[in-house]
């Protein structure tokens, strides 16, 4: 007669599946391109605002690193936030917390954006616009995602 074997404690462990390769359409989604569009548009105004003229190319340039910070800053925010966006409706459906992407690739993809943006901006304008973006990027990752946002409702203000 056949026994059924008895399986070690380890193995009655529950395994969570790796997630999947990520799409390039997650890298996007974590930039979070509807929130991108309204810093893209102010970066737009100051320019076209600013005394004198600029060069076409360079403007182009300064609203694109304004554009890769912020979804750099916005990859960093959903790393950091990915086990409280896995409890709320609105956010479940995330690359991270829908298992699509791990988070070491978020990491890696906002770091990586944030840090060319920085530098792309000093090269092509000025090393004091790249101090800018680098501090807005700083302020959104730390002082917004890390500091405010779990302690205060007024975060947003």
């Amino acid at each position: 007669m056949a026994s059924s074997p008895i399986l070690p404690a380890a193995m009655l462990t529950e395994t969570r599946a790796a997630p999947m390769p990520a799409h390039w359409r997650d890298f996007v989604a974590l930039t979070k391109p509807r929130v991108m569009s309204l810093v893209i548009f102010t970066g737009l105004c100051g320019l076209l605002a600013a005394p004198g003229g600029i060069n076409p190319v360079l403007g182009f340039t300064a609203i694109l690193c304004i554009a890769m910070g912020a979804g750099g800053a916005a990859a960093l925010n959903q790393w950091w936030e990915a086990d409280v966006d896995a409890k709320m409706k609105r956010t479940a459906s995330r690359p991270l917390p829908a298992g699509r992407m791990d988070r070491q690739s978020a990491l890696h993809f906002g770091v990586g954006l944030s840090f060319f943006s920085v530098i792309l901006m000093g090269m092509a304008t000025n090393w004091f616009a790249a101090a800018i973006l680098a501090i807005s990027i700083l302020f959104y990752v730390v002082v917004y995602t890390i500091w405010l946002k779990p302690r205060t409702a007024q975060n947003i203000v």
